[in-house]
């Protein structure tokens, strides 16, 4: 099936779409380089899925961008600069699980250097908010059974800890700011900690330009939900960081969305992050929860858990244009499994939230180009993989959820990924008429 992902072109089935999607792999897919690379962990996996369930179904162009490790080692991680710059060229990006790496991917991957996160570096170009929100199956029960309705988490995608400047201190001294105006005019400086012994310390930013997008953002979306809308940071502490969010969201609703919101009888409210926590586990759902970028980052997995499972939730980087989008899976490249595979062994992997990825991709190509037919197949796909695991069919970690892992059996609780997926093709086939 590697050759079929090698090729970047056309497949051609039963739906006409326009323009192209931007497709960020991890493994053998043929890049602006050339270069074939061996796959990353969860991508070895995917292009069975992709081949059988979305492009014997659609006629796509699809613009590849290898993000494996070996690849980005070999360009430098221009690789990962260019995807970017593609995903706002095309206005659709679709992106799989890609490896971060640490000191032992350095000396197993034999790379240059330690290269930063490439989710942090698109999110950087692109800007946007990180929606993420659970894919709802009736029998997986939830840890929080309060949580009867969907809770969509919208993560600030700029700055902060990810744009962050951080050191350690080996010796006494003191630790200080400065900003210096482009324009010549004084300065200001703060002096921060007067270390009497080693330590470390950080410094981090944001920028209006980059909030002003996040709400809108924001607000755009709680709109096309019709659901309310919470904004929260800790104000009470950096009373001017956070206080900056805090101010340009009120701002922001006060000018441009207070009458929608009254019109469709949702509110827009700012809490602080401890009260928000608490309140959402009270909650049964149904609301648009806006968070900085940290805290998005730990509580969307919060959330996932809560729901069911990691392997139950989408991902969609929506851009401050309003058009321009990038749909993941919210999981990681699920290394363990991997490492079964390649030992021959057959793994039972969660393949839903990568296939909602496609689809959530997909879906708004079919909104940008009015392509009524695209948007049914992405659609009738997102339904077909819920409607199958209601039926009983699922994979080990969804089987868990019900029965407890230690208990599960092959074949009686779960099924292995290639009949999961399997099942998915024949009835997704069923669905269309096929």
């Amino acid at each position: 099936r590697r050759s079929v992902w090698r090729r970047v072109g056309k497949w051609f089935a039963d739906i006409n779409v326009v323009n192209r999607v931007t497709c960020m792999t991890a493994g053998v897919a043929q890049h602006s380089t050339g270069h074939n690379q061996q796959p990353d962990e969860l991508y070895a996996r995917g292009c069975v899925f992709l081949h059988e369930l979305v492009l014997s179904n659609v006629d796509v162009e699809l613009k590849y961008y290898d993000l494996g490790l070996p690849c980005r080692d070999q360009t430098d991680d221009q690789v990962t600069i260019d995807s970017a710059i593609a995903t706002m060229k095309y206005n659709v990006a679709v992106k799989c699980a890609t490896i971060t790496p640490d000191e032992a991917r350095v000396d197993e991957f034999k790379l240059k250097k330690m290269w930063k996160s490439p989710n942090g570096s698109i999110r950087n170009i692109l800007g946007g908010t990180v929606f993420r929100e659970p894919i709802i199956c009736k029998n997986i029960p939830r840890l929080v059974p309060g949580w009867t309705q969907p809770i969509t988490i919208g993560r600030h995608a700029f700055g902060d800890q990810y744009r962050a400047t951080d050191f350690v201190i080996t010796k006494p001294g003191k630790f200080k700011m400065v900003f210096t105006p482009a324009d010549g005019s004084k300065g200001s400086e703060w002096e921060v900690f007067d270390f009497v012994s080693g330590g470390c310390g950080l410094g981090m930013y944001n920028t209006d330009e980059s909030i002003t997008g996040f709400a809108h953002s924001c607000f755009q979306y709680a709109i096309n939900k019709r659901w309310p809308l919470y904004m929260s940071t800790k104000n009470t502490i950096l009373k001017y960081y956070d206080g900056r969010f805090k101010d340009i969201f009120q701002e922001i609703f006060e000018e441009n969305y207070k009458p929608e919101f009254d019109r469709l009888k949702i509110w827009y409210e700012h809490r602080l992050i401890d009260d928000m926590v608490a309140q959402v586990l009270k909650s049964s759902g149904a609301f648009v929860w806006a968070c900085k970028n940290y805290d998005g980052d730990v509580q969307s997995d919060i959330l996932a858990q809560g729901f069911g499972s990691l392997g139950l939730m989408t991902s969609v980087l929506v851009c401050p244009d309003g058009k321009t989008i990038e749909a993941e899976a919210a999981h990681g490249t699920v290394t363990r499994h991997y490492r079964q595979h390649q030992r021959g062994r057959p793994t039972s992997t969660n393949p839903i939230a990568s296939i909602f990825a496609w689809t959530r991709g997909l879906e708004h190509r079919g909104k940008l180009d009015g392509n009524p037919d695209l948007i049914r197949f992405s659609q009738t796909l997102e339904r077909v993989c819920v409607e199958i695991v209601e039926s009983g069919v699922m994979t080990k970690d969804l089987a868990g959820c019900i029965h407890g892992l230690a208990n599960c059996k092959l074949n009686e609780h779960y099924v292995n990924t290639s009949d999961f997926l399997d099942a998915i093709r024949t009835n997704l086939d069923k669905a269309l008429g096929k």
